[in-house]
């Protein structure tokens, strides 16, 4: 197994950390947990809970007495600390995307891996290569988890339940291992945005951490601030061979809305520091028809401005088409973590200083998406991302390298003690 940290931890440690990390891994992967954004109920499916039924048998067998699930499935576990020092909480998401299948993984294990294409057995025409992947240079000699084809893997985010479950057998085994007073919470959802719904804050502590990043190193401090906007637009409907003069056609009138934006603002035109408008859903006919729209960027204001926008082109068709009728809503889903975690840097720096600890270098990389850490952050828990050694994401290409875990579980083991030393 190659390693890209220098970590000066016991051997019989870090032996420790890489079965019982790789043994979660694949057996937590397996488990259904994809959510349903097309259900109201919280869980949005119930196979979640599942694995966190799982999770709650396994810190209770460990021997942590202050283990408790509660109504909507969240699972909460407190481990009292060795050494004095503020409480943190480490979050991960039980659920998976339900952009790939999710059900009946089948990990594949690439053991020293000789940097050829990796294949996929139910899925031939499937390749996993370093040129079109190229973060797979770094890992030549590693063991390289994969899916089989046909499902995504589940690396996001059950790498980082792995991680967090194995850091606390790790506490408990190795008991001169110091660490503060720790929270654990495995929620779900949060693939569909609704990974705190219903969460009870109370029972975590100021300082929390999300385990859901990318490679090794990787630190997220700052995300995407969120709109969603809704248009509804009615027309007029008439037989068509007698419509001249009469009809309205509202699924014209939506793409000649969608012609009227800023084409080049868009996600396939877009990255780095720019956001985008993004068209998730259209459906309709003549009578009447639906648009709906993600507003990305890092700045508020510039989303307002798209929001402005947008407004500003239903009143013109609805002025321009007398008897077309366009109603916009539009709503905020989650902000830009960055202005919180500016006001809590010692939540911030005690991140770096065990990203550092654990041999790796820092990467501190906006996400250009959302995390369960800015909700929190908003709700008065300032929360970072980590990362959790994933690549790919919610495609049947994702991949993880068993190296990646455990410099995550080195990390969280840095993370843990008292801050500062």
């Amino acid at each position: 197994m190659s390693s890209l940290s220098r970590s000066d931890l016991p051997a019989e440690l870090r032996s420790f950390i890489a079965a019982d990390v790789e043994r979660r891994f694949l057996e937590y992967v397996q488990i259904h947990t994809t959510s349903d954004p097309n259900s109201s109920s919280n869980p949005s499916s119930a196979c979640q809970l599942e694995l966190v039924e799982q999770l709650e048998r396994e810190l209770k067998g460990m021997g942590l007495t202050d283990v408790f699930r509660d109504q909507y499935g969240y699972l909460y576990a407190r481990l009292a600390g060795r050494s004095r020092g503020e409480a943190i909480g480490l979050l991960a998401h039980v659920d998976t995307s339900p952009d790939q299948p999710g059900d009946g993984v089948k990990p594949q294990v690439h053991r020293d891996w000789d940097g050829s294409a990796i294949l996929f057995p139910e899925d031939a025409e499937l390749r996993l290569t370093k040129e079109t992947c190229p973060e797979l240079y770094a890992f030549i000699g590693d063991s390289i988890i994969t899916a089989s084809g046909r499902t995504l893997l589940g690396a996001d985010d059950k790498a980082g339940v792995a991680e967090i479950m194995s850091l606390v057998a790790a506490l408990i085994e190795f008991k001169k291992l110091p660490h503060t007073d720790l929270v654990v919470c495995f929620t779900h959802d949060e693939e569909i945005g609704r990974g705190i719904l219903g969460l009870d804050l109370s029972r975590l502590p100021r300082a929390c951490y999300t385990v859901d990043g990318g490679l090794p190193g990787s630190l997220e401090v700052e995300c995407f601030d969120a709109h969603a906007v809704d248009i509804q637009i009615e027309g007029v409907g008439v037989h068509p061979g007698y419509a001249k003069g009469r009809m309205i056609n509202a699924a014209v009138l939506a793409s000649r809305l969608v012609s009227m934006l800023p084409q080049g603002d868009t996600p396939e035109r877009s990255d780095g520091r720019e956001g985008f408008w993004h068209l998730t859903g259209i459906q309709g006919d003549h009578e009447r028809a639906t648009l709906s729209f993600i507003l990305r960027d890092f700045a508020r204001e510039k989303n307002l401005e798209r929001i402005r926008a947008f407004d500003r082109a239903c009143q013109f068709l609805q002025e321009s088409v007398p008897g077309a009728k366009l109603t916009m809503k539009a709503r905020q889903q989650y902000e830009n973590m960055k202005g919180v975690l500016d006001k809590a840097p010692e939540v911030v720096e005690r991140a770096r200083f065990a990203i550092r600890r654990a041999g790796l270098t820092l990467q501190e990389v906006p996400i250009r998406g959302g995390t369960d850490g800015s909700l929190l952050s908003a709700a008065g828990h300032p929360t970072p991302n980590l990362f959790a050694g994933g690549v790919l994401f919610h495609s049947r290409r994702e991949w993880i390298a068993l190296s990646s875990m455990v410099s995550a579980v080195e990390t969280l083991i840095r993370l843990v003690k008292p801050f500062p030393e």
